[in-house]
């Protein structure tokens, strides 16, 4: 008969099976990783708040993506990070901690699609209706635009984690590297279809509105593209939004991989690693396209660098 503890505030998290010859070498790879997306992501954060250059609607929305990212990866890789290099029956994490982390990882997934979409909306702007754009992209637009994403985010994640906490729990293995909502209400031997219910309709909402948006814009440009015969607002048009939309396909094939491997329980070990891959593959990539693409943030880089030998002796 198996045994059950009912509501135990102390969870014990799965983690990832590491042999002890691949400990280390998976420890440092994942180390380096997530100081190269704080230190790229930050680093492009501050270049935005520092050259004025730099103050456009563009490079202001995009500092919202560096963000998540930043925020994403440092609630759950220091953790795994650990786990790694500690035995699996010692991976023991509170039940409150559990959540937060969950909350924070749904935070990031959804924010990756929000943000996205008004990124999106701004190189329509731009593209679409340069005379206009100045007027359309205000700062109050701008902060409009960066309240409803990250609003938005809130309030479906904290709906999504609010039906889990609800719950009674009888089991404490969260069979994960990290904590998301699924492994929470699988702890649970009460009914979940409400949880269900609500993940699927969250998850299509998201989905439906995320590549509707990108689709209708893309495809609103394109046509403006092929009509126009300025030769410079299409190279303007291909440079920024092949940048945006290998992004957003980085994220959503990440994202997708993730979902059609819960769909084969016998690659659980393959699911855990393409989990830790949608955090930080996303995450080390951003900076490095952004960066390369952007005239504004070379050129930057560029002066920095001849200022630095100028003052070297």
């Amino acid at each position: 008969m198996e045994n059950y503890t009912f509501n135990s505030f102390t969870l014990q998290l799965e983690g990832l099976k590491v042999s002890e010859a691949s400990m280390h070498p998976a420890f440092f790879s994942f180390l380096f990783l997530y100081l190269f997306i704080i230190v790229a992501n930050m680093g492009i954060i501050v270049l935005v708040f520092i050259d004025r250059s730099l103050h456009q609607p563009m490079y202001l929305l995009f500092c919202n993506l560096a963000f998540n990212d930043i925020l994403g990866n440092s609630y759950m890789v220091p953790r795994l990070l650990v786990d790694i290099l500690t035995p699996p029956s010692e991976r023991l994490i509170s039940y409150n901690q559990c959540v937060v982390q969950a909350f924070v990882s749904h935070i990031f997934g959804t924010a990756s699609h929000t943000v996205l979409m008004i990124m999106a909306f701004d190189r329509y702007v731009a593209i679409c209706n340069p005379l206009r754009y100045a007027l359309i992209m205000t700062k109050e637009m701008v902060v409009k635009l960066i309240v409803s994403a990250w609003g938005v985010a809130f309030v479906l994640v904290g709906i999504l984690l609010g039906l889990t906490v609800r719950l009674n729990r009888c089991r404490t293995l969260i069979a994960n590297p990290y904590c998301d909502n699924a492994s929470l209400f699988k702890l649970s031997c009460e009914s979940v279809v409400i949880n269900n219910i609500y993940g699927l309709a969250f998850t299509v909402v998201l989905l439906t509105s995320s590549i509707g948006s990108i689709v209708l814009t893309y495809m609103k440009i394109t046509v403006v593209c092929l009509t126009s015969k300025s030769k410079m607002l299409n190279t303007k048009a291909l440079k920024t939004c092949s940048t945006h939309l290998f992004v957003y396909l980085i994220m959503f094939f990440c994202g997708k991989c993730t979902i059609v491997l819960h769909r084969f329980p016998q690659l659980s070990d393959q699911r855990k690693l393409s989990a830790i891959l949608f955090h930080v593959i996303p995450g080390s990539l951003n900076p490095i396209i952004y960066a390369a693409q952007s005239k504004e943030i070379k050129r930057f880089l560029s002066k920095l660098l001849r200022s630095r030998k100028v003052s070297s002796p």
